[in-house]
């Protein structure tokens, strides 16, 4: 009996875990699905809360963040449900800009499941859906805490989910916050059919053409149902061809005007790019002319500092030659005085073959006395001119 309970005890175990792989391969794949489904419908039109791709999505997503989430344990020891919008508010509350301030301020949204609903719509019109994901996965302890083991936020899965929704971004959203799809009262449904394929084996193609042959074998009266049957799927596929065509209309009058708007903005871009290389080429042609005129205004300068420096040594040789004639002529005056009040009263001028005037007397005898005055005024106004090698003593005069 330990045995066979303990066998039970496995197929069970197994039966769980194979149940719950399933599961969370299903809603991996159904979203997967969904955001395909959401980028196709973006091409025609803009997605609200009324486009039921939108509604399915959410639904989706709700199921997923919802999985094996942990009920929240009260002060008796009881587990009540808890919604996704618990974790969220803990695990994002590091995003940089993050809304979670403002959702939690909203007056008209009550409960936990509407504030989720509204974080979800709020975060697809920021385009940082992944974003939050992604950063809620790196808390792997609040992660952890709020899951219980087998979740698809606990798995590998869960990396892939925060890279499928990375495609959402390029979509456009527009919902409004205070419509019924933020009501948490109503449970998420997912429908499944849009995502359904049945394909038939040839046994039971076979089959279904061995049906029709007795079908039509059969009497007038069971025949005319099946022509009415088959010209109402005729008509169907008919108007689903004709939608088919109306849409990839529209989205090739969209692509050939998005081609007609790229290829204007190429030639404007490319008249923008020849004047700017035009408007580079004469910048360049300035600057150039500029280092020219600046280089010849150099060698100009060059070379009037040159004539300078030449005039102004030849100007300090000019003057060191005056200051040595000054100096000459004041030591060779006081001398010459000297020597010629020296001379005897008695002595004459030597004859250079004439004789002595009165005239020529009295003329010697001025210049004398105009040498002796001279004498006495430059040896009474700098007496350091004299020469200190030569003293000077002459009758009537005594040095000071």
């Amino acid at each position: 009996m330990a045995s066979l309970g303990v066998g039970l005890h496995l197929i069970r175990k197994r039966g769980a875990g194979r149940s719950a792989a399933v599961e969370r391969r299903n809603l991996l794949t159904v979203c997967r699905f969904s955001v395909k489904t959401l980028l196709d419908r973006s091409c025609f039109e803009t997605i609200d809360d009324s486009s039921p791709e939108f509604v399915n999505f959410v639904s989706i997503l709700e199921h997923i963040l919802s999985h094996r989430l942990k009920g929240q344990t009260t002060w008796f020891g009881y587990e009540t449900p808890r919604s996704f919008w618990d974790y969220i508010k803990g695990a994002c509350s590091k995003v940089p800009h993050n809304c979670i301030r403002s959702i939690e301020s909203m007056e008209n949204i009550r409960s936990s499941s509407a504030k989720g609903r509204a974080w979800i719509r709020v975060v697809l019109m920021e385009k940082r859906l992944s974003d939050y994901i992604s950063s809620a996965l790196r808390d792997f302890k609040t992660t952890r805490r709020f899951y219980e083991d087998g979740a698809i936020m606990l798995g590998e899965e869960a990396g892939l989910l925060a890279d499928t929704l990375i495609g959402l971004n390029t979509i456009d959203f527009s919902f409004c916050l205070k419509g019924e799809g933020v009501d948490g009262s109503c449970p998420a449904v997912i429908d499944y059919t849009p995502y359904l394929k049945f394909t038939q084996s040839a046994d039971s193609i076979s089959s279904d053409e061995e049906e029709m042959r007795t079908m039509g074998s059969s009497g007038s009266e069971s025949s005319t149902p099946d022509k009415m049957a088959t010209a109402a799927s005729i008509f169907t596929e008919q108007s689903n061809l004709v939608s088919k065509c109306k849409r990839f209309e529209q989205k090739y009058r969209m692509a050939l005007e998005q081609k007609g708007y790229l290829e204007e903005l190429v030639r404007l871009r490319e008249a923008q790019l020849s004047e700017a290389v035009s408007h580079n080429k004469a910048l360049q042609q300035s600057l150039a002319d500029a280092h020219l005129s600046h280089t010849l205004e150099k060698e100009q300068l060059e070379y009037v500092i040159l004539e300078l420096q030449d005039q102004l040594k030849s100007f300090q040789s000019l003057e060191q030659l005056s200051a040595d004639m000054s100096l000459s002529q004041t030591s060779l005056e006081p001398s010459h005085a000297l020597s010629l009040e020296a001379r005897p009263a008695g002595t004459h001028w030597p004859r250079q073959g004439k004789e002595e005037t009165p005239s020529l007397r009295g003329l010697c005898g001025s210049l004398t006395s105009v040498a002796s005055y001279k004498s006495l005024a430059s040896l009474k106004s700098s007496e350091c001119l004299a020469s200190p090698a030569t003293e000077v003593s002459s009758p009537g005069i005594t040095p000071s």
